[in-house]
């Protein structure tokens, strides 16, 4: 059983992936959710049982913690009575450190920090994984699985969390950034703003592709262009 705990953006794309998958049944995931509206929500849409974290963290053998991470700490207290040394627990919540959730929880509970990036909501996120003091590679092995029905996943050492953040969890709101500032020019060289949506929309995604599939180092792509 998987409970995800905090089905905001990335929790429920995590859902949302794993019941598309085929990896896990809805019989065998539950959810957390504190307002009745989005159970209802979460239920309807996935046909799920949605729960308080306490019972969901009572029921589940690993759980997918996505809160803000302001509230990793309220949540954790909340579940720590239910969570045992037994069960897998799964971190999405950016900035906050093994360290921290296993000194929240009784005994020598097993933590996976992650940090995703909202692509996951088309299956193309990047994952980054590291393994607190008292997960094994089963562990990570475990949470693989779990995240790469949602996009690619790599293990770095938690030291590099931080920077992951920066490079791949921000990472997709620069390239947006820049898609904005192209279009802008294209707007004040004549275009329609549509056209040149289209076009820089698809330009990127060539270019992303050429350099996820020729193995060609960056600089030589751009050199390629730019000669």
């Amino acid at each position: 059983m998987i409970a995800v705990l905090g089905a905001g953006q990335m929790g429920e794309a995590l859902l949302s992936g794993l019941l598309r998958s085929g990896v896990v049944a809805p019989a065998g995931v539950v959810a957390a959710a504190r307002r009745s509206d989005r159970a209802a929500q979460l239920h309807d849409a996935y046909g799920i049982e949605v729960m308080t974290a306490a019972e969901a963290a009572g029921r589940a053998e690993t759980l997918v913690i996505s809160v803000k991470p302001q509230d990793m700490a309220a949540l954790l207290a909340e579940i720590s009575p239910a969570v045992s040394g037994d069960k897998l627990v799964i971190s999405i919540a950016a900035g906050i450190p093994t360290s921290f959730i296993e000194r929240s929880l009784t005994g020598d509970v097993p933590v996976v920090r992650v940090m995703s990036n909202t692509p996951a909501l088309v299956d193309e996120a990047m994952s980054v994984i590291s393994p607190g003091s008292h997960a094994t590679q089963a562990h990570l092995m475990r949470a693989e699985e779990l995240l790469r029905p949602v996009g690619k996943v790599l293990r770095i050492p938690e030291s590099q969390q931080d920077a992951a953040t920066a490079l791949s969890g921000s990472g997709p709101a620069y390239v947006y950034f820049l898609v904005e500032a192209m279009v802008d020019a294209g707007i004040l060289l004549g275009m329609p703003r549509a056209t040149a949506l289209e076009m820089v929309k698809q330009a990127v995604y060539g270019a992303a592709t050429m350099l996820r599939d020729s193995g060609e180092h960056p600089v030589l792509l751009r050199e390629a262009v730019t000669s």
